[in-house]
Protein backbone atom coordinates (compact mmCIF):
# COMPACT_ATOMS: atom_id res chain seq x y z
CA UNK A 1 0.00 0.00 0.00
CA UNK A 2 1.72 3.45 -1.15
CA UNK A 3 0.55 5.37 1.63
CA UNK A 4 -0.39 5.22 5.09
CA UNK A 5 -3.28 7.44 5.99
CA UNK A 6 -6.66 6.62 6.93
CA UNK A 7 -7.67 5.40 3.73
CA UNK A 8 -4.83 3.20 3.90
CA UNK A 9 -5.80 2.19 7.74
CA UNK A 10 -8.92 1.27 6.67
CA UNK A 11 -8.41 -1.22 3.95
CA UNK A 12 -5.81 -2.69 5.96
CA UNK A 13 -8.39 -3.26 8.77
CA UNK A 14 -10.82 -5.15 5.82
CA UNK A 15 -8.05 -7.24 4.31
CA UNK A 16 -7.32 -8.67 7.79
CA UNK A 17 -10.21 -10.61 7.68
CA UNK A 18 -9.73 -11.39 4.40
CA UNK A 19 -6.14 -13.53 5.23
CA UNK A 20 -4.26 -10.35 3.26
CA UNK A 21 -1.19 -8.65 5.17
CA UNK A 22 -0.89 -5.05 4.06
CA UNK A 23 2.40 -3.05 4.05
CA UNK A 24 2.35 0.33 3.90
CA UNK A 25 4.37 2.95 2.98
CA UNK A 26 4.46 6.90 3.47
CA UNK A 27 6.41 9.98 4.11
CA UNK A 28 5.22 10.26 7.61
CA UNK A 29 6.52 8.68 10.31
CA UNK A 30 3.09 8.84 12.31
CA UNK A 31 0.72 7.90 9.34
CA UNK A 32 -2.26 5.99 10.23
CA UNK A 33 -1.23 2.66 8.67
CA UNK A 34 1.06 2.41 11.38
CA UNK A 35 -1.33 1.84 13.85
CA UNK A 36 -2.89 -1.18 12.16
CA UNK A 37 0.18 -2.57 9.48
CA UNK A 38 4.01 -2.68 9.12
CA UNK A 39 5.32 1.04 7.89
CA UNK A 40 8.29 1.99 5.67
CA UNK A 41 8.92 5.64 5.80
CA UNK A 42 10.18 7.53 2.56
CA UNK A 43 9.02 9.36 -0.16
CA UNK A 44 6.44 8.23 -2.82
CA UNK A 45 8.92 8.89 -5.23
CA UNK A 46 11.81 7.25 -3.74
CA UNK A 47 12.80 4.88 -5.81
CA UNK A 48 15.75 2.57 -3.51
CA UNK A 49 12.71 2.31 -0.79
CA UNK A 50 10.11 1.62 -3.31
CA UNK A 51 12.37 -1.27 -4.72
CA UNK A 52 12.95 -2.59 -1.45
CA UNK A 53 9.09 -1.94 -0.51
CA UNK A 54 8.02 -3.96 -3.78
CA UNK A 55 10.22 -6.74 -2.49
CA UNK A 56 8.25 -7.86 0.35
CA UNK A 57 4.62 -7.54 -1.87
CA UNK A 58 2.80 -9.67 -4.54
CA UNK A 59 0.70 -7.21 -5.32
CA UNK A 60 1.06 -3.22 -5.09
CA UNK A 61 -2.33 -0.57 -4.87
CA UNK A 62 -2.08 2.72 -3.30
CA UNK A 63 -5.00 5.15 -1.05
CA UNK A 64 -3.90 8.75 -2.45
CA UNK A 65 -3.78 10.03 -5.97
CA UNK A 66 -0.92 11.97 -5.08
CA UNK A 67 1.91 9.36 -5.45
CA UNK A 68 4.37 9.38 -8.22
CA UNK A 69 3.19 8.00 -11.11
CA UNK A 70 6.33 6.76 -12.99
CA UNK A 71 7.66 5.58 -9.88
CA UNK A 72 4.55 3.15 -10.03
CA UNK A 73 5.07 2.99 -13.85
CA UNK A 74 8.82 1.58 -13.09
CA UNK A 75 7.23 -0.67 -10.27
CA UNK A 76 4.80 -2.29 -12.75
CA UNK A 77 7.86 -4.02 -14.26
CA UNK A 78 8.46 -5.74 -11.05
CA UNK A 79 4.96 -6.49 -9.71
CA UNK A 80 1.48 -6.14 -10.58
CA UNK A 81 0.25 -2.44 -10.23
CA UNK A 82 -3.57 -2.23 -9.09
CA UNK A 83 -4.86 0.15 -10.47
CA UNK A 84 -2.38 0.49 -13.28
CA UNK A 85 -0.30 3.66 -13.42
CA UNK A 86 -2.50 4.74 -16.62
CA UNK A 87 -5.35 5.03 -14.16
CA UNK A 88 -3.48 7.06 -11.33
CA UNK A 89 -1.90 9.46 -14.48
CA UNK A 90 -5.23 10.35 -15.79
CA UNK A 91 -6.79 10.92 -12.57
CA UNK A 92 -3.51 13.07 -11.37
CA UNK A 93 -4.92 15.39 -14.79
CA UNK A 94 -8.09 16.99 -14.48
CA UNK A 95 -7.34 17.99 -18.48
CA UNK A 96 -7.13 14.24 -19.34
CA UNK A 97 -9.79 13.48 -16.60
CA UNK A 98 -11.76 16.29 -18.45
CA UNK A 99 -11.06 14.60 -22.15
CA UNK A 100 -11.49 10.73 -20.32
CA UNK A 101 -15.23 11.92 -19.60
CA UNK A 102 -15.81 13.58 -22.68
CA UNK A 103 -14.19 10.47 -24.93
CA UNK A 104 -17.00 7.95 -23.32
CA UNK A 105 -19.54 10.35 -24.04
CA UNK A 106 -20.04 11.95 -20.58
CA UNK A 107 -20.67 15.52 -20.20
CA UNK A 108 -18.75 18.24 -17.99
CA UNK A 109 -18.72 21.88 -17.79
CA UNK A 110 -17.15 23.95 -20.11
CA UNK A 111 -13.63 24.40 -19.50
CA UNK A 112 -10.26 25.75 -20.96
CA UNK A 113 -6.95 24.29 -20.29
CA UNK A 114 -4.23 27.09 -19.63
CA UNK A 115 -1.03 25.81 -19.98
CA UNK A 116 1.07 29.26 -19.96
CA UNK A 117 0.42 33.15 -19.13
CA UNK A 118 -0.42 32.95 -23.39
CA UNK A 119 -3.23 31.60 -23.08
CA UNK A 120 -4.94 32.97 -20.19
CA UNK A 121 -6.64 35.56 -23.16
CA UNK A 122 -7.69 32.32 -25.13
CA UNK A 123 -9.44 30.77 -22.08
CA UNK A 124 -11.30 33.52 -20.92
CA UNK A 125 -13.33 34.18 -24.15
CA UNK A 126 -14.19 30.53 -24.24
CA UNK A 127 -15.78 29.87 -20.63
CA UNK A 128 -18.67 31.50 -19.22
CA UNK A 129 -17.95 34.04 -15.75
CA UNK A 130 -18.40 33.32 -12.72
CA UNK A 131 -15.86 30.49 -13.02
CA UNK A 132 -13.17 28.39 -11.12
CA UNK A 133 -9.78 28.06 -11.67
CA UNK A 134 -7.79 24.85 -10.96
CA UNK A 135 -4.38 23.58 -10.96
CA UNK A 136 -4.01 20.71 -13.65
CA UNK A 137 -2.19 18.42 -10.69
CA UNK A 138 -2.36 18.05 -6.62
CA UNK A 139 -5.40 20.06 -5.78
CA UNK A 140 -8.50 18.26 -3.74
CA UNK A 141 -9.96 18.84 -0.73
CA UNK A 142 -10.99 22.30 -2.38
CA UNK A 143 -7.17 22.80 -2.19
CA UNK A 144 -5.40 24.47 -5.63
CA UNK A 145 -8.67 26.27 -6.68
CA UNK A 146 -9.67 29.81 -6.80
CA UNK A 147 -13.31 31.31 -7.71
CA UNK A 148 -13.26 33.94 -10.78
CA UNK A 149 -15.27 36.50 -11.17
CA UNK A 150 -15.09 37.73 -14.04
CA UNK A 151 -12.34 37.73 -17.06
CA UNK A 152 -10.53 40.41 -15.55
CA UNK A 153 -9.68 38.69 -12.47
CA UNK A 154 -8.08 35.70 -14.09
CA UNK A 155 -4.71 36.87 -14.97
CA UNK A 156 -4.36 37.88 -11.17
CA UNK A 157 -5.74 34.41 -10.49
CA UNK A 158 -3.18 31.98 -12.46
CA UNK A 159 -0.31 33.95 -10.56
CA UNK A 160 -1.97 33.64 -7.26
CA UNK A 161 -1.58 29.93 -7.99
CA UNK A 162 1.87 29.70 -8.91
CA UNK A 163 0.99 30.14 -12.99
CA UNK A 164 0.87 26.39 -12.58
CA UNK A 165 -0.82 24.80 -15.88
CA UNK A 166 -4.18 24.79 -14.56
CA UNK A 167 -7.93 24.27 -16.06
CA UNK A 168 -10.86 26.99 -15.84
CA UNK A 169 -14.30 26.18 -15.81
CA UNK A 170 -17.47 27.65 -16.28
CA UNK A 171 -19.37 27.25 -12.69
CA UNK A 172 -21.81 25.23 -12.61
CA UNK A 173 -25.42 25.78 -11.24
CA UNK A 174 -26.57 22.70 -9.78
CA UNK A 175 -28.86 21.36 -7.38
CA UNK A 176 -26.49 18.97 -5.25
CA UNK A 177 -23.47 16.85 -5.79
CA UNK A 178 -24.43 12.70 -6.20
CA UNK A 179 -21.43 10.74 -6.02
CA UNK A 180 -21.02 7.03 -7.28
CA UNK A 181 -18.30 4.16 -6.12
CA UNK A 182 -17.44 1.24 -8.07
CA UNK A 183 -15.62 -1.50 -8.27
CA UNK A 184 -14.18 -3.60 -11.19
CA UNK A 185 -12.36 -7.01 -10.32
CA UNK A 186 -9.28 -8.66 -12.04
CA UNK A 187 -11.49 -10.68 -14.22
CA UNK A 188 -13.46 -7.29 -15.37
CA UNK A 189 -16.52 -8.17 -13.20
CA UNK A 190 -18.08 -4.60 -12.40
CA UNK A 191 -20.34 -3.75 -9.31
CA UNK A 192 -21.51 -0.13 -8.33
CA UNK A 193 -22.59 0.89 -4.62
CA UNK A 194 -25.88 3.08 -4.51
CA UNK A 195 -25.84 6.52 -5.62
CA UNK A 196 -24.85 9.05 -2.86
CA UNK A 197 -25.82 12.65 -2.05
CA UNK A 198 -22.76 14.78 -0.48
CA UNK A 199 -22.76 17.89 1.27
CA UNK A 200 -19.30 20.02 1.92
CA UNK A 201 -18.13 22.66 3.37
CA UNK A 202 -15.21 25.40 2.95
CA UNK A 203 -14.60 22.55 -0.13
CA UNK A 204 -14.53 19.47 2.44
CA UNK A 205 -17.10 17.07 2.77
CA UNK A 206 -19.31 17.26 5.67
CA UNK A 207 -21.67 14.38 5.13
CA UNK A 208 -22.77 11.67 2.74
CA UNK A 209 -26.79 10.62 2.37
CA UNK A 210 -26.61 6.56 1.58
CA UNK A 211 -28.90 5.76 -1.37
CA UNK A 212 -29.57 9.59 -2.38
CA UNK A 213 -32.97 9.64 -3.95
CA UNK A 214 -32.45 9.77 -7.36
CA UNK A 215 -34.13 8.62 -10.36
CA UNK A 216 -33.82 5.26 -12.34
CA UNK A 217 -32.14 7.43 -15.15
CA UNK A 218 -29.66 8.80 -13.14
CA UNK A 219 -28.86 5.65 -11.69
CA UNK A 220 -28.11 4.38 -15.12
CA UNK A 221 -25.85 7.20 -16.43
CA UNK A 222 -24.03 6.88 -13.17
CA UNK A 223 -23.41 3.48 -13.91
CA UNK A 224 -23.11 3.62 -17.70
CA UNK A 225 -20.07 6.05 -17.09
CA UNK A 226 -18.23 4.09 -14.48
CA UNK A 227 -18.48 0.96 -16.47
CA UNK A 228 -17.34 2.78 -19.53
CA UNK A 229 -14.49 5.10 -17.46
CA UNK A 230 -13.51 1.10 -15.99
CA UNK A 231 -13.34 -0.43 -19.50
CA UNK A 232 -11.35 2.82 -21.00
CA UNK A 233 -8.29 2.43 -18.26
CA UNK A 234 -8.66 -1.96 -18.01
CA UNK A 235 -9.29 -0.37 -14.26
CA UNK A 236 -8.70 -2.75 -11.17
CA UNK A 237 -10.13 -1.74 -7.69
CA UNK A 238 -12.76 0.84 -6.37
CA UNK A 239 -13.11 4.37 -7.71
CA UNK A 240 -15.06 7.24 -7.29
CA UNK A 241 -16.91 9.61 -9.69
CA UNK A 242 -18.01 12.97 -8.49
CA UNK A 243 -21.07 14.28 -10.39
CA UNK A 244 -23.33 17.41 -10.49
CA UNK A 245 -27.29 17.33 -10.59
CA UNK A 246 -28.06 19.85 -13.43
CA UNK A 247 -32.03 19.24 -12.89
CA UNK A 248 -31.70 15.42 -12.95
CA UNK A 249 -29.14 15.05 -15.81
CA UNK A 250 -25.89 14.63 -14.55
CA UNK A 251 -22.18 16.42 -15.10
CA UNK A 252 -19.09 14.53 -14.36
CA UNK A 253 -16.57 16.49 -11.91
CA UNK A 254 -13.75 14.55 -11.29
CA UNK A 255 -12.99 10.93 -10.61
CA UNK A 256 -10.90 9.33 -7.72
CA UNK A 257 -8.64 6.27 -8.21
CA UNK A 258 -8.92 4.96 -4.98
CA UNK A 259 -11.08 4.26 -2.27
CA UNK A 260 -13.25 7.41 -1.12
CA UNK A 261 -14.60 9.50 1.36
CA UNK A 262 -18.37 9.49 0.19
CA UNK A 263 -17.81 5.44 0.28
CA UNK A 264 -16.68 5.65 3.89
CA UNK A 265 -20.67 4.39 4.87
CA UNK A 266 -19.90 1.53 3.21
CA UNK A 267 -18.02 -0.05 6.21
CA UNK A 268 -21.52 -0.56 7.95
CA UNK A 269 -24.37 0.33 5.73
CA UNK A 270 -23.60 -1.79 2.56
CA UNK A 271 -23.06 -5.30 2.52
CA UNK A 272 -19.57 -5.03 1.89
CA UNK A 273 -17.70 -1.87 2.57
CA UNK A 274 -15.77 -0.25 -0.01
CA UNK A 275 -12.32 -0.81 1.69
CA UNK A 276 -12.81 -4.95 1.71
CA UNK A 277 -13.98 -4.68 -1.84
CA UNK A 278 -10.67 -3.04 -3.20
CA UNK A 279 -8.88 -5.44 -1.38
CA UNK A 280 -10.91 -8.38 -2.65
CA UNK A 281 -10.51 -6.80 -6.89
CA UNK A 282 -7.25 -5.75 -6.43
CA UNK A 283 -5.66 -9.93 -4.99
CA UNK A 284 -8.11 -11.35 -7.33
CA UNK A 285 -10.81 -12.70 -5.06
CA UNK A 286 -14.59 -12.39 -6.49
CA UNK A 287 -16.62 -8.89 -5.38
CA UNK A 288 -19.03 -8.93 -2.65
CA UNK A 289 -22.32 -7.16 -2.66
CA UNK A 290 -22.49 -3.43 -3.11
CA UNK A 291 -26.18 -2.98 -2.03
CA UNK A 292 -26.95 -0.75 0.79
CA UNK A 293 -28.42 -2.26 4.12
CA UNK A 294 -31.29 0.34 5.52
CA UNK A 295 -29.89 3.98 5.07
CA UNK A 296 -27.28 6.23 6.38
CA UNK A 297 -25.43 9.26 7.08
CA UNK A 298 -21.21 9.28 7.34
CA UNK A 299 -20.48 12.56 9.39
CA UNK A 300 -16.78 13.85 8.70
CA UNK A 301 -15.05 14.93 11.96
CA UNK A 302 -12.84 18.11 10.64
CA UNK A 303 -10.36 19.64 12.52
CA UNK A 304 -11.22 18.11 15.59
CA UNK A 305 -12.77 14.82 17.18
CA UNK A 306 -16.43 15.20 19.20
CA UNK A 307 -17.46 14.37 22.61
CA UNK A 308 -17.05 9.85 21.81
CA UNK A 309 -18.75 9.02 24.55
CA UNK A 310 -22.23 11.25 24.00
CA UNK A 311 -21.97 10.22 20.19
CA UNK A 312 -21.94 6.71 20.93
CA UNK A 313 -24.98 7.39 22.54
CA UNK A 314 -27.08 7.72 19.73
CA UNK A 315 -28.26 4.28 18.16
CA UNK A 316 -27.03 2.99 15.28
CA UNK A 317 -24.47 5.30 15.48
CA UNK A 318 -20.28 4.09 14.55
CA UNK A 319 -17.35 5.60 15.78
CA UNK A 320 -14.14 5.96 13.29
CA UNK A 321 -11.17 7.67 14.82
CA UNK A 322 -7.87 7.90 12.71
CA UNK A 323 -5.13 8.27 15.43
CA UNK A 324 -4.82 11.82 14.16
CA UNK A 325 -3.79 15.12 15.74
CA UNK A 326 -5.74 18.03 15.66
CA UNK A 327 -5.35 20.43 13.06
CA UNK A 328 -8.03 23.27 11.06
CA UNK A 329 -9.02 21.14 8.35
CA UNK A 330 -8.07 18.01 8.74
CA UNK A 331 -10.10 15.13 8.50
CA UNK A 332 -9.02 13.22 11.78
CA UNK A 333 -12.48 11.06 11.88
CA UNK A 334 -15.84 9.91 10.96
CA UNK A 335 -19.33 8.65 12.37
CA UNK A 336 -22.01 6.65 10.17
CA UNK A 337 -25.38 6.85 11.48
CA UNK A 338 -27.42 3.86 10.14
CA UNK A 339 -31.09 3.03 10.34
CA UNK A 340 -33.64 1.29 8.50
CA UNK A 341 -35.47 3.71 6.86
CA UNK A 342 -35.17 7.93 6.91
CA UNK A 343 -37.94 8.85 9.51
CA UNK A 344 -35.55 6.99 12.21
CA UNK A 345 -31.98 8.11 10.63
CA UNK A 346 -33.63 11.64 10.58
CA UNK A 347 -34.33 10.76 14.60
CA UNK A 348 -31.33 9.69 15.65
CA UNK A 349 -29.53 12.80 13.68
CA UNK A 350 -31.51 15.16 15.56
CA UNK A 351 -30.66 13.34 18.94
CA UNK A 352 -26.92 13.56 17.69
CA UNK A 353 -26.75 17.32 16.84
CA UNK A 354 -28.53 17.87 20.36
CA UNK A 355 -25.71 15.57 22.09
CA UNK A 356 -22.75 16.94 20.36
CA UNK A 357 -24.29 20.70 19.71
CA UNK A 358 -23.45 20.31 16.08
CA UNK A 359 -26.53 21.79 14.32
CA UNK A 360 -24.62 23.82 11.54
CA UNK A 361 -22.88 20.72 10.31
CA UNK A 362 -25.91 17.99 10.33
CA UNK A 363 -29.21 20.92 9.68
CA UNK A 364 -28.55 20.86 6.27
CA UNK A 365 -28.45 16.99 6.50
CA UNK A 366 -31.71 16.95 7.73
CA UNK A 367 -32.96 19.62 5.37
CA UNK A 368 -32.12 17.14 2.89
CA UNK A 369 -33.67 14.42 4.02
CA UNK A 370 -37.33 16.13 5.42
CA UNK A 371 -37.19 17.54 1.45
CA UNK A 372 -40.32 16.14 -0.84
CA UNK A 373 -38.88 13.79 -3.04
Amino acid sequence: MIGGGQLAQMMALAAMPLGLRVHALDPAVDACAGDVAPLEVAAFDDLAALHRFSDVCDVITFDFENVSAPALAELAALRPVRPNPLSLATAQDRAAEKALFARIGTAVAPFAVIDSREQIEAAASSVTFPAILKTRRFGYDGKGQINVPEAAALADACTRLGNAPCVLESRVRFQRELSIVAVRGLDGQMLCYPLVENLHVDGILSATLAPARVSDTMVAAARLCAERVAEALDYVGVFAIEFFDLNGVLVANEMAPRVHNSGHWSIEGAVTSQFENHMRAVTGLPLGDTAAVGVSCMLNWIGEMPDRAAALSVPGLHWHDYGKSARAGRKVGHATVTAADRQTLVDRLVLLAEKLERHAQIEPVLERLRAPH
